[in-house]
Parts: C-alpha cells; structure tokens; sequence
C-alpha cells in the first residue's frame, strides 16, 4: 500500500465519518443515492432527504416503479432537479436492463443517468469494494494543496494530471474506507479553508510546506455577477380557496416542479390583464441558481377575473388547496411562499 493511502486509513480509522446512514449497510442502491443526493450539497442537508427516499423507495425498483412526480415532491429543497428525473431514469434502466441488480461494472455504471467518471468510482469502491477512483472537487482539493498543483483543476490537461495521480493513490485494498477517508478529508479538513495543523497529510503536502494551502487550487476567474430575471408569480385562487399551479416542463428552472404561473417581465408582460383591478401584490423576492437571480413578485389573485378562463383554459394545470400534500414536487421558493400565505391569511 503507498504511503498517501496508509496515512489517509490510519486517520480515517480514528476520525473518519463511520456513522452515515448510507453506510450501514453499504448497500449498492444505498450508495448510489446518497452519491448522487451528495452532488453540490452538504452531507448535513443530505441525511434527511436519504432517509426520505429509503422510506419510501425501499429498494430501486421501488423508486423505478415510482411516478416521477412523487419522485420530485421528495426531492423538493434538494435543488438541481435534474438529478432527480435522472435518478428516475437510472433506477428504470436498472429494472429493465439489469433485472433490478445493481451494475459494478465501471462503463455501465457511467452509462447510466445521471452517473459520471468519479460516481461511479465511488460507487464501485464503497459498494462493491473494487479499486473505484474518485475525483470529485473534495478530492481534487486534497491532491491539488498535496502536490502542489498550480493550474486551474478543471482545465483538461489538468484533469488529465489529477486523474493519473488519484489513480496512484488508489490502494489495492479497503477500497471502501479509503473513499470515505479522501472523501471526509476534503470535506472536513482539507476544506476550503484548510486545518493544516490537524491534518494528517501536512509533512509531505506541498501546499502546506510553501504557505500556499490558501491559493490553491487554483481559482477560476471570478465570473461576473449573475444576471437578473424579473417576473410576476400569479397565485390565482377559486372560490374553494384552492390555488391554481402548472407543471413545469421537464428542463429549465424547476423542471417538472409544480408552480403558479410565471410571466417574465423580459417578455414585455408587467401584469396580467387577466388580473387587473382585483390583485393583491406582496413584496418581491429573490431566488438564486446557479447561471442568474429571479426576482420575482407574487401577485394574489381571483379566478373570477375579467379573462381569467382564457388563461386557465389555456394552460395545463390543477387546483392545489394548500393544506393538502402536493401534487408533485414545489421549487423551494414556491413552499416557503405558501407557508408565508397560510401563516398570514392573505388566501381566504
């Protein structure tokens, strides 16, 4: 075994996260979820979502079998959507192309929705206990400060580099603590401000030795700030106090979400017409993806407005009483708004 990798498993044998729910038992369906749940998310903000989906989808023809729409009101919070309706898609080829047996093999893991280089890697490792290589951006941390890397991670050549390096370290057993451990240790000290005195890797790390744990990885150039989108969110309400949502188509913001209708102002449209004389406004909000800001303003409205029926005939969508469970999946902003509502009575 090589150094890097006998250091990194004495240390994760005394302070590695050994508790996660996913790991008991490591089960490939298991592992796989909180892989994907754990793409651009904490593990704190993960756990309860995991357990969620263990509850409800036991096993992953349970999520196959699964309408898609159920699958999107658990996922609701999570953000980044399309890990959900690729979650979705995975488990159904699983099913049908697999006979619901879970693939171990590197390119057929890759083949799948949703499942790249460095997940399938550490499902291998942490599932099938094969020499799985990771590298996602807690790995590439690590072995950025440790080597002294000084090129942008993300360019190719880089990529190339850091590839061939985490495949030297990759030992040729306990594959699954090894994941965990260079893993735990980009998230929990090798961090993005990093605990040089308590990490177990400093006498040898480059990065440590020439003061320079703060530099790298190199950072990308700061991009300029998002844009902004404005648009009104129309809560249109009936006599049944029920409020009328659409399902978003499956890509762009909140795909496959539920959610009022949603003009942007960038179409030339202010207010509805629809809505005019007889609409409560609240206060604008804001809600941040990844590529721009939306700032949008909910308008509070009746459906016995003058040309209401064209716009409700026109779209395809439900009436929602607010007390009940949802239909599918609501964007977060949408769940906190009608929280704000009920909480205030403005839908009486």
């Amino acid at each position: 075994m090589n150094n890097f990798a006998d250091t990194l498993l004495s240390w994760y044998q005394k302070s590695g996260r050994k508790d996660l729910p996913w790991q008991h038992p490591r089960e490939p369906y298991r592992v796989w979820l909180s892989e994907i749940m754990l793409q651009q998310t904490q593990v704190v903000t993960v756990i309860p979502y995991f357990e969620k989906f263990i509850r409800h989808f036991p096993s992953v023809v349970d999520l196959a079998n699964a309408e898609l729409d159920e699958v999107l009101r658990l996922w609701a919070g999570l953000g980044y959507y399309a890990r959900a309706r690729n979650l979705h898609k995975a488990a159904i080829v699983i099913r049908d192309q697999h006979q619901g047996a879970f693939p171990s093999d590197q390119d057929d893991l890759e083949a799948l929705p949703g499942i790249g280089r460095s997940t399938a890697g550490a499902i291998r490792a942490q599932a099938f206990a094969e020499p799985g290589v990771i590298l996602d951006a807690n790995v590439r941390r690590v072995l950025c400060r440790y080597h002294g890397i000084d090129s942008p991670p993300m360019q190719a050549e880089t990529q190339k580099r850091l590839w061939q390096i985490a495949q030297t370290h990759t030992p040729d057993e306990h594959h699954a603590d090894y994941a965990q451990a260079i893993m735990d240790l980009g998230a929990t000290v090798c961090a993005r401000r990093a605990q040089c005195a308590i990490c177990p890797l400093q006498a040898e790390c480059r990065a440590c030795a020439e003061g320079r744990q703060d530099e790298l990885p190199i950072k990308k150039e700061k991009k300029a700030d998002k844009p902004v989108r404005t648009a009104h969110m129309f809560i249109i309400q009936n006599h049944r106090q029920e409020v009328f949502l659409q399902k978003r188509p499956p890509t762009g913001i909140w795909g496959g979400l539920y959610c009022p209708p949603l003009e942007y102002e960038e179409n030339g449209i202010t207010e509805h017409e629809a809505f005019k004389g007889s609409e409560i406004k609240l206060g604008q909000r804001r809600h941040t993806f990844s590529h721009f800001h939306l700032d949008f303003t909910p308008v509070i409205c009746q459906d016995n407005c003058s040309s209401v029926d064209q716009v409700l005939d026109s779209s395809d969508g439900l009436w929602y009483n607010l007390c009940d469970t949802p239909p599918g999946g609501l964007p977060a902003a949408v769940t906190k708004l009608f929280t704000e509502l009920k909480q205030d009575r403005e839908l009486k």
